[in-house]
Parts: structure tokens; C-alpha cells; sequence
């Protein structure tokens, strides 16, 4: 048996919970547009081809917002191609995924099925192939009411209303050299720059996201934030952060202490924003987008109906990085969401990549089911129950030896307050592989008095940590009651199985 307290104050928070910290992502890669969100005559497909199947998933699943439409495919893609009449729309080659796009579905297709989604649009233009004109004309296109060429072509394609779109990103990963149209920070820093006032000229209501590293492994992460936001600072209001992770060589320890790299990676983002700001005498604060996330095996066993980058052969929709995820898998992305929380002072937006199919918390098979992964269960309590503020957490927990961060604590944590419903919830994960961890949580000031809810991912009986939710066998792996959790005198007291992910939830004496 392992130990943990955490002593948690009602006067010490970071700030109100970002309700865009629970996003999404869907691109035109692989299977997540057309037979993930996408199918027309499915036997769940409404008669605009939406599946309902997958809508009600992510309507379960809650995201607050959708990054559309890459990603990769972004710095290829032209806009003009998916508006208009479906039967005119040309058919592409997409140099990114290696896939033939035949823009059945594009902007006015993902803008309805948002509106169903109930999810705001986080737009990306392209800065790869594209920029400052294309970018402009978009926004017009998207916000202007009436009365210009770009406005008056999407009422002739059928939408009268505007689509109002507020959140835009300025590209995707140019400085990756994989991508189409890649540049150096100069290069894309002044771009970012022209371009951000060209759309703000247009709409001044709209937000916007540089481009930041594409991880943290890049030769130039720092200096390429540095250079970008030297240039375009007062023009943009975030720089995007991105960070894949997975298991190297059955070293499930290292993997379980991810997050201790991902907390290292926010923070180093911070000071490199928070040092262009000082050096440039700026007042306005840039804040963070980290708008891809998530558990993806980039090195792996690969066929040729499942590659790992990019499809063989000029297909519409192949397989692409459909991960199958775990137990682990989902431990792991309860403490990434925690890590998100625990800097939401200064991360305002985050998307879990991607929603559907392509490493994602819901799959689909063409014709067939829709059914929930692992990781959908710790994003979607998460998202439902983190309301309010933001609580500070000191953690006094029995360590783990990791091969890549040394120690860490077994127990990882978060904690919001939702002082108007009078709720506390809790986020917890035991990383231990083999023991449970007796638990203690001080609330002083808070005033929690009995148990709402509580429940626990872990290891389903018969099963181990690798066992997952496939077709044939949707529900293995899933919540169950965490038995046991009481309040006495003030203080939470629960054990956590080992290699579990729980969520309690606490009503208070303001409830």
C-alpha cells in the first residue's frame, strides 16, 4: 500500500476552469471525416450524411470545441474546394496523408454539423502553400454578413447567416520539415504577422493562434516561439503547443510519469511568452493553445491497412493511426488533463487529436457501430465536472522511480470548486502498477459533507493493464463505483486501485 495527502485550501485557486480547455480535433486524415463524423447512407446517417451514432458519442463525450479542418492536411488544402455544389467540387491529391480528397464534405458541411455538435469552430487557414489574401478571404467569406463578393458567395451556396467563426489558428507545424510549405520562424513569424492584421482588418472580433514547435524534441523549440512572437505578439492572442506520447520498449512507468513532461513543456512555453513580453514592453497578455494532445504510437507494427504516417497507394479515406487504447492508455490521459487543468491560468485552449477513428476516444467502422475507447471516459467526466475554480493542490505522495523522470509521485491529481452548484470534484490517478494508495485529502475551508458520486477507471477483473474497448467487444473497459470514499471531520478518505483513474465528486455545505 502506497500513501498520499493532499491538503487543499478554498483561498488558494489558479483561476477560473477554461470551458475551450476541452476540445477536440478533426481533420481530413485517414477515416475521421468521411465514415467517422461523415457517411451518407449509413443506416445512423442523417439526410446531410452526419452520423447520429457518432453524434450522440460526442455529445456524451463533450467537447467545448473542434479544431477544423488539420492539421497537416491544412497546409495543402484549399478552402474554395469544399463550398459550392458537392457534384462541382474537384478531387484532390493530399500530399499530406498521401490520400485522394474528394471534398464531399467541407466548411458549410462542418459548420452544420457543429451546430449539431454543439461545439465552437476552431478554424485553421493555410499558411503552408497559401497566405495573406487566402487567409482574408476566408474570414470574409465565414463573417462578413453581405454585401462583398466573398460574403455574397456563401449566401449563393446557401448560408444567409454568417457563420460567426471566433477562434482561428494561423497555419499548422511550419516548422516541422514535413510539412507542405514549411518555413524558418522568420519566415513564418513576419507571415503570421501580415496575415493576423489582414483578418483582423476584416473581422476584429475574431481570436487567433501562432504557430508554436511541433514538439518538444525540436532542434528549434524556444528560439522559434521566441522569434514568432517577436514578430507578430500584438497581432496574435495565442501560441499552439503539440505533444504526442506512448510507451517505449514495455517501460510502463516512464509512460504512467508523462505528464511530469508535459508540465516541464507548459512552463517552458510560459517563460519563453512571458520573456518576449517583458523584452518587448508589451501589456497584453499571449496566452497557450495546446491544440493537439494526446497517447499516439508513432513507432509500431505497421500494415498496409494500418500505417502509422501516411497511406500507400492515391486512396479516398484509408486507415490511418487508428490506435487501439488501453487501461494504461487512459490512466495516462486522466493526469495529461490534469497537467491541462493545473496551468489553466495561462492555457486557455487544449484539443485531445482527434475525435473520431484517427487516435481518438471514439472509433466507428464504415456501415457498422460507433463505440467509446478507454481515454473517452476520463475526458468526458473531466470536461462534465470541472466547473468553477481551479483549486491548488499540495501533494504529499509515496514516490516511484521512472527511468526518464527519476521519482515521481504515485498519485497525480487536479480539483475544481464550483462555488455556485456547491460541488468539489476530484481527479485522481494512481500510476502504481501493483499497489493501491491509501488516500487523504485535506479541504479546509471548503466545507465538503458528503459523497455525490464516485467512480474509478482500473483493470477490469480478468483482464490487465492492456486490455481495451474493441468492435467485438465495446464495453470492457469503462467506469465503475469507486466503493468506499468518505468525508470525516473535513478530510476525503478513499483508497485508489492500483493503475486506476477516479473522479469523486463531493457536495458541499453551500450545495
Amino acid at each position: 500500500m502506497t500513501t498520499a495527502r493532499i491538503t487543499i485550501d478554498r483561498d488558494f485557486t489558479i483561476g477560473d476552469v477554461p470551458r475551450r480547455l476541452f476540445g477536440s480535433f478533426v481533420e481530413h486524415m485517414g477515416r475521421c471525416v468521411y465514415t467517422g463524423i461523415y457517411e451518407p447512407g449509413h443506416p445512423q446517417a442523417d439526410a446531410r450524411g452526419f452520423r447520429k451514432d457518432v453524434l450522440a458519442l460526442v455529445k456524451e463525450l463533450g467537447p467545448t470545441v473542434v479544431r477544423y479542418p488539420g492539421g497537416n492536411f491544412v497546409s495543402g488544402y484549399l478552402w474554395e474546394d469544399g463550398v459550392g455544389p458537392v457534384e462541382k467540387r474537384p478531387r484532390r491529391l493530399d500530399g499530406a496523408w498521401h490520400t485522394i480528397e474528394s471534398n464531399a464534405f467541407g466548411l458549410h458541411e462542418f459548420v452544420e454539423w457543429a451546430k449539431e455538435a454543439d461545439v465552437e469552430i476552431m478554424e485553421a487557414v493555410n499558411l503552408g502553400t497559401r497566405g495573406v489574401e487566402e487567409a482574408r478571404a476566408l474570414v470574409e467569406y465565414a463573417n462578413h454578413p453581405s454585401g462583398t463578393y466573398w460574403s455574397d458567395l456563401r449566401r449563393t451556396n446557401g448560408a444567409a447567416d454568417p457563420f460567426d467563426i471566433k477562434l482561428w489558428c494561423l497555419g499548422n507545424e511550419l516548422d516541422g520539415p514535413w510539412q507542405i510549405g514549411g518555413k524558418t520562424a522568420q519566415e513564418y513569424g513576419r507571415l503570421a504577422q501580415e496575415t493576423a492584421k489582414a483578418m483582423k482588418f476584416v473581422d476584429p472580433s475574431i481570436e487567433l493562434v501562432a504557430v508554436g514547435s511541433s514538439n518538444r524534441q525540436m532542434p528549434t523549440f524556444g528560439s522559434w516561439e521566441h522569434t514568432v512572437l517577436t514578430h507578430a505578439y500584438d497581432e496574435v492572442d495565442y501560441i499552439s503547443m503539440h505533444a504526442y506520447y506512448q510507451e517505449h520498449d514495455g517501460d510502463a512507468a516512464s509512460f504512467l510519469a508523462e505528464a511530469v513532461d508535459m508540465d516541464a513543456f507548459i512552463d517552458g512555453v510560459i517563460a519563453t511568452v512571458d520573456a518576449v513580453k517583458a523584452a518587448g514592453k508589451h501589456t497584453k497578455q499571449v496566452d497557450i493553445s495546446f491544440d493537439e494532445w494526446n497517447v499516439w504510437y508513432q513507432s509500431g507494427l505497421e500494415t498496409e491497412d494500418q500505417p502509422h504516417q501516411v497511406a500507400k497507394g492515391w486512396r479516398e479515406y484509408p486507415r490511418l493511426i487508428e490506435d487501439t487504447y488501453n487501461v494504461t492508455d487512459a490512466v495516462v490521459v486522466g493526469t495529461f488533463l490534469h497537467s491541462l487543468l493545473r496551468h489553466g491560468d495561462r492555457v486557455k485552449i487544449a484539443n485531445q487529436a482527434q475525435l473520431v477513428n484517427v487516435i481518438a476516444p471514439i472509433r466507428s467502422e464504415q456501415g457498422g457501430p460507433a463505440w467509446r475507447q478507454s481515454i473517452f471516459w476520463p475526458f468526458a467526466r473531466i470536461a462534465s465536472h470541472a466547473r468553477g475554480r481551479i483549486l491548488r493542490l499540495a501533494i504529499d505522495s509515496t514516490q516511484m522511480a521512472t527511468k526518464r523522470y527519476g521519482d515521481v509521485d504515485v498519485v497525480d491529481a487536479a480539483a475544481t470548486w464550483d462555488e455556485e452548484n456547491g460541488t468539489i470534484a476530484l481527479f485522481l490517478a494512481n500510476r502504481s502498477l501493483t499497489d493501491a494508495s491509501d488516500l487523504t485529502v485535506d479541504l479546509r475551508g471548503l466545507g465538503a459533507t458528503t459523497v455525490r458520486s464516485a467512480e474509478v477507471l482500473t483493470v477490469p477483473e480478468g483482464g490487465d493493464r492492456l486490455v481495451a474497448n474493441v468492435v467485438d467487444d465495446q464495453d470492457r473497459v469503462g467506469l465503475t463505483p469507486l466503493r468506499g470514499v468518505d468525508v470525516v471531520d473535513g478530510a476525503v478518505r478513499a483508497t485508489l486501485p492500483p493503475l486506476s483513474w477516479s473522479v469523486v465528486i463531493l457536495d458541499t455545505a453551500r450545495a
